[in-house]
């Protein structure tokens, strides 16, 4: 989406649709009064009638016919009261709007950024949540029918109506733009089939993104895997005939390798739950069990085009979950990287096995300070709902920068507790150090203080996006099927790290 860096007056808008923000009272908005002269004086008696809808994300499409040849329609777009509105609000109110253009299939569109000023939200941030929301609600599930006659549609420019300084407006959208982009792509790699994303493929992407950003990128092998002795991802590729990928990226910001933090994802391409098989409704659908990795790379893409000045590592476990009369079994006791010896008692419980390895790769790597991210449990769900993800810690001042983050971007995040009883009963085994499945019950803070007991005394958040990665419907910011939660979060936690807006 290019952004056209020259503001216009309504009598030079060039493209065929202008989007305006409408309240009950506009008067007060900053050049009201000459759209309405431009509008021939008939927008307040509409919102008076009612035929332009004021409240909050309702929109209202009318023809245009007044002097203007090239404007063909204004898609007026309802605040409510502006006072109350938030910036998470409007950002959910521009996804309709993309929605929108998707739906009138209009490539260049002009946006009056003064009516949708509303205190505090100022013209830079509503550029940015304009930018952010219109990319998110634009998208769509890309799909392989060969019978469909929809045609591509994309976003190709957005002028701007302002009084505002037009360089850092489109500053401010070019960053929306760019995290919109990011995690689109991390939707999309939700949602390619399993037999389209395999850990090779997921390896050849990251090899793909290195190029474009300058990372500096390793790919191991199922050899290189063995050699190591990285027993978890190993075990739990077992059955597969696809070969393993454990994947590296680094961005270094500053001259020396330190400070550094270390994004971990889960990137399972499948799970069918091994010899602990899932129900065949539990396995549709198991193709989004890479969204921690989908995640990880999304966020190292928003870092590529912003360049924060933070040190980051991203360390990646890629296979599938097969059975096979190789597989691992129930009762076996597998090795893993950091030497650390584990029971398995569920085959399904593997998520985890691989994010003990990668945990322990990325702190090999340098890693300072660790996220994982993964889909990890339906135990995260029965706890906290389909829109909010889970979380666990072992340090409160990591932990409240990143609460922050996730504030801004308007992804919820919940903290459950993980309690010494809860470690013990990871650590109770017969036969191993760790066993991979205490217990349905506390299931989330099972599978999450597993990976923590891996991650020890590094300043550690485990997110569990089992239950926000994917959609069930569509919704304000996009289709349903995946939906790259926390690459926004993820991104902008990083950024502030960098700028020392928050500490650790």
């Amino acid at each position: 989406m290019k952004i056209i860096k020259e503001a216009k007056t309504f009598e030079k808008v060039t493209t065929e649709l202008l989007i305006v923000g409408v309240q009950k009272n506009c008067s007060h908005i900053k050049g009201w009064d000459g759209f309405v002269s431009f509008y021939d004086g008939q927008v307040e008696d509409w919102i008076r009638s009612g035929d332009i809808n004021t409240e909050r994300k309702q929109m209202t499409k009318i023809p245009y016919v007044g002097k203007n040849k090239n404007l063909k329609r204004i898609l007026f777009v309802g605040l409510g009261d502006p006072k109350s509105l938030t910036e998470n609000e409007l950002r959910d109110t521009f996804g309709l709007v993309g929605k929108q253009l998707r739906t009138l299939k209009t490539n260049d569109f002009t946006i009056w950024l003064e009516s949708f000023t509303a205190s505090p939200i100022d013209e830079n941030d509503i550029a940015y949540l304009a930018a952010e929301g219109i990319g998110l609600g634009f998208y769509t599930i890309p799909h392989y029918k060969t019978t469909s006659n929809e045609q591509d549609c994309y976003l190709d420019n957005v002028h701007f109506v302002t009084e505002a300084d037009i360089d850092e407006i489109a500053a401010s959208f070019e960053v929306g733009r760019i995290y919109a982009e990011a995690v689109n792509e991390a939707r999309s790699l939700i949602n390619l089939p399993p037999n389209l994303l395999t850990a090779t493929d997921l390896a050849n992407y990251a090899v793909e993104l290195a190029k474009q950003y300058d990372f500096e990128v390793e790919i191991l092998d199922k050899a290189q895997l063995e050699e190591l002795g990285m027993g978890g991802i190993l075990s739990v590729n077992k059955g597969s005939s696809e070969e393993p990928r454990m994947i590296t990226l680094k961005y270094q910001a500053t001259d020396e390798w330190k400070d550094v933090i270390g994004l971990v994802g889960k990137g399972v391409t499948y799970d069918t739950g091994g010899y602990s098989i899932k129900t065949k409704t539990g396995m549709v659908g198991m193709k989004g069990d890479m969204g921690g990795a989908a995640v990880v790379l999304g966020a190292m893409k928003i870092i590529g085009e912003i360049r924060p000045n933070k040190n980051v590592v991203a360390v990646i476990g890629s296979t599938d979950n097969m059975i096979s009369g190789t597989a691992f079994k129930p009762d076996d006791v597998i090795t893993t990287f950091s030497g650390k010896t584990v029971e398995v008692l569920n085959t399904d419980a593997e998520g985890r096995l691989v994010l003990a390895d990668a945990v322990t790769y990325a702190k090999q790597h340098g890693a300072n300070y660790l996220i994982d991210v993964a889909t990890l449990t339906g135990g995260v769900i029965t706890a906290l709902g389909f829109d909010k993800t889970g979380a666990l810690t072992n340090n409160e001042g990591f932990f409240d920068g990143f609460i922050e983050a996730s504030i801004e971007c308007g992804e919820f995040v919940w903290r459950m507790p993980l309690t010494e009883r809860d470690k013990k009963r990871i650590r109770k085994s017969e036969m191993a150090d760790l066993n991979n499945s205490p217990g349905s019950d506390g299931h989330m803070i099972f599978a999450g203080g597993f990976v923590g007991e891996f991650a020890e005394n590094t300043p550690w958040i485990h997110l569990d996006i089992a239950g926000t990665s994917d959609a069930a419907t569509p919704h304000d910011l996009g289709p349903k099927g995946g939906t790259g939660v926390m690459v926004r979060t993820i991104a902008t936690f990083i950024e502030k790290l960098g700028d020392n807006q928050v500490e650790i």
